[in-house]
């Protein structure tokens, strides 16, 4: 099924990258849709189709785009909030068709959150926007992947000081029973084997470097045991990450932003991907930004989004199996 493709900043590298994507792969089988203003495609052949069921016919000799108009002409590393309702409004027409069936998965091109917030868009970003358009549990939750690692933290995009200070037992044990759900669901594993890392040096080294690991972090791991899920911890972080360690996981539960992406992003920099999970529908983007000081250059490099493309059709066969 022809998977959808958000628009994203278009003064960002997100039409550039969706134009080079589209010449990567052509004829492996995979299809998708651009959804935003055709005049953002400039490097390759488009076919403007206004039913998304006609991209796959169209996609062996140009990109099929379900054309929306932008309001205003897009400059390359210029976000203006006269786009922004043109941004939101391709992300819920793909949201839109994923919900109706009509497509196999959402893949979101970046975003620029200054545009939209200066537009009067209210959520903290994209993942929150989505999960009010297609939610399916209590919070949405961010699983980075690449072709050797998974990887979720608990808390986000916050001052460490505040994710450490808010950390609890129940936010451990909810992120990851969110997160055992998604590997069944969209990855095809039946039974997902949870690492969990601890917070301080060597774990805490039994209270002695800290009580958070005893305290927080060990009472969610008996938590979540009981509860049938396979996981253990707290595991000391400098060595969970290794090449002896990583294969006895299927995903890495960590507590804090850096922790989970600087091993993620240092082992598959160009090719890890963005999958949301607690979406009633599937989610991928390429991990990384809009790029705009590089935007127009022609200089972008597609892999990321090509790795969400790929692995958005393979968890869309996993929700068709």
């Amino acid at each position: 099924m022809t998977l959808a493709l958000t628009m994203g900043e278009p003064a960002g590298i997100g039409p550039e990258i969706a134009a080079k994507a589209w010449a990567a792969l052509r004829g492996q089988g995979l299809d998708f849709c651009f959804i935003g203003d055709a005049a953002l495609i400039t490097d390759v052949p488009v076919t403007r189709v206004t039913r998304i069921e006609d991209a796959r016919a169209a996609f062996s000799h140009s990109l099929p785009v379900l054309h929306q108009p932008l309001p205003c002409p897009a400059m390359p590393g210029a976000p203006s909030p006269a786009t922004a309702s043109a941004v939101l409004t391709s992300i819920e027409t793909a949201v839109a068709l994923a919900r109706a069936g009509r497509t196999g998965a959402v893949v979101t091109n970046p975003i620029q959150k200054s545009a939209l917030t200066a537009a009067g868009f209210a959520h903290p970003g994209h993942t929150e926007f989505l999960h009010e358009l297609a939610p399916n549990a209590a919070q949405p939750v961010m699983l980075l992947a690449s072709a050797e690692l998974r990887v979720v933290p608990v808390t986000i995009h916050e001052p460490l000081a505040r994710a450490i200070a808010r950390l609890t037992p129940e936010m451990i044990v909810q992120v990851a029973q969110i997160t055992a759900a998604g590997l069944k669901r969209d990855f095809g594993i039946a039974a997902p084997r949870l690492a969990v890392a601890g917070l301080n040096p060597h774990a805490g080294e039994a209270g002695t470097m800290g009580l958070e690991d005893v305290e927080i972090v060990a009472p969610a791991v008996a938590q979540l045991r009981a509860l049938g899920i396979d996981a253990r911890g707290p595991l000391p972080p400098d060595t969970m990450f290794t090449a002896h360690a990583r294969p006895r996981m299927d995903c890495a539960i960590c507590l804090y932003h850096d922790q989970a992406l600087i091993p993620i992003k240092t082992l598959d920099m160009a090719g890890g991907v963005n999958v949301t999970l607690g979406l009633s529908i599937i989610r991928t983007s390429p991990d990384h930004g809009t790029a705009l000081d590089i935007a127009g250059l022609g200089i972008a490099d597609a892999s990321s989004l090509i790795a969400a493309l790929r692995l958005a059709a393979q968890l869309a066969a996993n929700w068709r199996g």
